[in-house]
């Protein structure tokens, strides 16, 4: 659907009163719907001793707004603005349309979404409906019409929130709605049957389609679905939410233009369906649910999510939209937030571009499917942990303000994140079902954080010029447009390394042929003529000391120029290269991993790829893996974030001491902010802690950390 109007390139939350001064927006999802009047008062006093600043309202309020067909009650809402506003409070104000109410799915059960096993997925939960289907579409622009109309002139309305969480529940649609709009994508994105028959490759199990209505999703089938179909229908129900998000978008641009438009991404572990990089461009600013998930990778994973978000954002702020104070519901087991991390979750967000910091949700509800969600208000109320812990938060956040607006400084070297060759590579009927796209990407992003080398997430669209480095992991849907990229980036003088089952399919899901890596064959100067995935369970050893699981090949060089990093010492391949590295004229190099060797085992391979492409670490030697450097900068200043990965504290002898970095900096950086504050003979970073810095190169300061490298 077309815009109304071109998505500005960046337009924040708007300030009801007016205000421009620098600030972090600080708030949560509130729900006063679940609670009498009386506890309203008490919210808004509360908010205002945390630092609250904004909050998101009318998430899932569809029924309670319109609880007939043909009423309206938005009494309840008027007041719980208007009483926020008097309290100093803005509000995000959500289109109330994720969630349809009894009374529309009783009257239309056809907007029901279907499972690819025919099954309707019933009322009693939350995202009940499909994004095809026009039925819903016309009850919910309605919706959002009238609220639009009804708010556009209220002073505490900053933003709009469309929807909630797209795509979380229902993004994969199988219905006759879901096949109708599958085949006009289809013939917009290939114009006719012989071109489809050609990208599917029909001709193999008789696929061969004669008339467009005899097309479907990829619905239960007795064996494994055309793979293409599997892939196109990927990108259609990406592109058909999409779709309904520009819908709602022009409806509120066309109302209310001056107010910023933005929804909650969920970049964060394994939510893959969507393809934020074309999602993006719509909004006026990027929002991200993210919700740390237990495990040795945990604060990786969640930087990993937020510098990918930045990504997204195009390196403008954006708005961490949920995250949790504490303890979430849906998992097998919640525990609670150790200390420190409630402070240290947030700030790494920060550290990665976030201006704004909310929690779901405002007061722990009492009753329904979340109420054993945590909430910045716990059900033992403010004398409690987690509340004292996120007025702190507030404070801090206030103190911060100078950083508010600044932008992520940009590495020297990126990670390669491709949402396309996530799909792909995770397909049935593939070499291994054990392979995890995201999995080999964080583990490429926790060796640099173990080295701590900052670096970049980027999409496969993005440029990449500035960096010297760049990983490509399981690159495995290649087009020859990539491809040329990527060949470009080499012979401009650029280190590339990439990894096993990449350059494999073109843009169709085809197999490039010749040998693998298919379209980077020439390019790292190596041929693979089968993949040889390993068991579960089964490792090989590499002659560097290394041992690899899940993958491994034969690899073959053919260009002289090659040159052997490490050989498999074990297995069918032993004596056969594992890791290889072709250097270019002109200094660029292409390299090539063919076995997965997890974040510990790529940190000394990194380190040498790293060294020779002439990347290092900012940080002094005895912070490097300990610590997580960010830095963000505006005009004449760069803000460091220094975050502590471990449970133990940390000495920064360089900022204790200034004398030994006087050649580096006149006078002493200021510090920003310490979480937890420290107290006198504490080391510089706590366990968890974070250490914000103010350098302004005016008065002489380095861009770079002293002690560096």
């Amino acid at each position: 659907m077309p815009a109304t109007e071109p998505p500005s390139p960046h337009r924040w939350l708007r300030r009801p009163d007016g205000g421009r001064a620098p600030r972090f927006d600080y708030g949560a999802d509130y729900n006063p719907e679940q609670w009498p009047r009386e506890v309203w008062q008490e919210d808004v006093q509360l908010m205002r001793e945390a630092g609250v600043t904004v909050v998101t309202l009318a998430v899932f309020s569809w029924a309670r707004l319109q609880p007939t067909a043909d009423s309206w009650d938005f009494a309840w809402l008027d007041e719980i603005m208007d009483l926020l506003h008097a309290n100093g409070v803005s509000v995000d104000l959500a289109t109330a349309t994720a969630s349809p109410p009894p009374w529309l799915t009783a009257r239309h059960p056809e907007i029901l979404p279907v499972t690819r096993t025919g099954e309707t997925l019933w009322p009693g939960a939350r995202q009940h409906w499909r994004p095809t289907s026009p039925v819903f579409r016309e009850y919910a622009l309605r919706l959002v019409e009238t609220m639009a109309t009804r708010y556009r002139d209220h002073p505490a309305l900053t933003a709009w929130h469309i929807s909630n969480e797209l795509g979380c529940h229902n993004v994969h649609d199988y219905s006759d709605d879901a096949a109708r709009a599958f085949r006009d994508w289809l013939r917009a994105r290939y114009g006719s049957l012989d071109a489809l028959n050609r990208a599917w490759a029909t001709s193999f199990w008789a696929q061969v389609y004669s008339d467009w209505e005899q097309i479907l999703p990829p619905r239960l089938a007795a064996s494994h679905p055309n793979p293409t179909q599997q892939l196109d229908f990927q990108r259609f129900s990406s592109d058909a939410l999409k779709d309904y998000l520009c819908a709602e978008r022009e409806v509120l641009r066309r109302i209310t233009p001056e107010i910023p438009v933005t929804t909650n991404f969920m970049v964060m572990g394994e939510t893959r369906a969507m393809n934020y990089p074309g999602w993006a461009a719509e909004l006026d600013f990027v929002s991200n649910d993210h919700y740390a998930k237990p495990g040795p990778q945990r604060l990786d994973e969640l930087s990993f999510s937020a510098n990918l978000t930045s990504a997204l954002a195009r390196g403008l702020p954006w708005y961490l939209m949920e995250h949790s104070p504490s303890a979430v519901n849906w998992r097998d087991v919640n525990p609670a937030k150790r200390k420190g991390e409630l402070a240290r979750d947030a700030l790494l967000h920060v550290a990665h571009g976030a201006d704004a910091v909310a929690f779901f949700q405002w007061r722990q509800s009492a009753a329904g499917a979340e109420m054993y969600h945590a909430a910045m208000v716990p059900h033992a109320g403010p004398d409690s942990d987690v509340f004292r812990a996120c007025a702190e938060l507030g404070r801090t956040l206030a103190a911060l303000a100078p950083v508010a607006g600044s932008v992520r400084e940009p590495a020297r070297a990126a990670v390669l994140f491709d949402w396309e060759s996530w799909w792909a590579a995770e397909l049935d009927s593939h070499p291994s079902a054990q392979l995890r796209y995201r999995q080999e990407a964080l583990d490429w992003y926790s060796a640099f954080l173990d080295l701590s080398v900052r670096v970049d997430l980027v999409t496969a669209a993005a440029d990449l010029t500035g960096y010297a480095f760049v990983v490509a992991p399981v690159l495995h849907l290649v087009p020859q447009q990539l491809a040329d990229r990527l060949g470009a980036f080499v012979e401009g003088g650029g280190h590339l390394v990439t990894t096993y089952f990449s350059g494999t399919v073109d843009r169709d899901n085809h197999i490039w042929p010749g040998g693998y890596p298919g379209a980077l064959r020439e390019l790292l100067g190596i041929r693979v003529e089968e993949f040889a995935p390993l068991f579960r369970g089964e490792q090989v050893e590499l002659d560097d000391g290394s041992r690899g699981t899940l993958w491994s090949e034969r690899v073959q060089t053919t260009d002289p120029a090659v040159r052997v990093l490490a050989r498999y010492s074990s297995g069918e391949q032993s004596g056969h290269p594992a890791v290889t590295r072709r250097p270019v004229p002109g200094g660029g190099s292409a390299a090539y991993v063919s076995t997965r060797l997890g974040p510990k085992g790529l940190g000394p391979l990194l380190g040498r790829l790293l060294a020779e492409g002439g990347v290092s670490s900012e940080l002094p030697g005895d912070a490097r893996g300990r610590v997580e450097l960010t830095v963000r900068r505006a005009g004449g200043e760069t803000f460091w974030f220094l975050v502590n990965r471990t449970d133990e504290g940390v000495e920064l002898p360089w900022i204790a001491a200034p004398e030994r970095v006087e050649s580096q900096v006149a006078g002493r950086p200021e510090v920003l902010a310490r979480v937890p504050v420290a107290a006198e003979g504490d080391p510089a970073l706590p366990p968890r802690g974070v250490l914000v810095l103010r350098l302004r190169e005016s008065e002489g300061f380095s861009a770079a950390p002293p002690g560096a490298d």
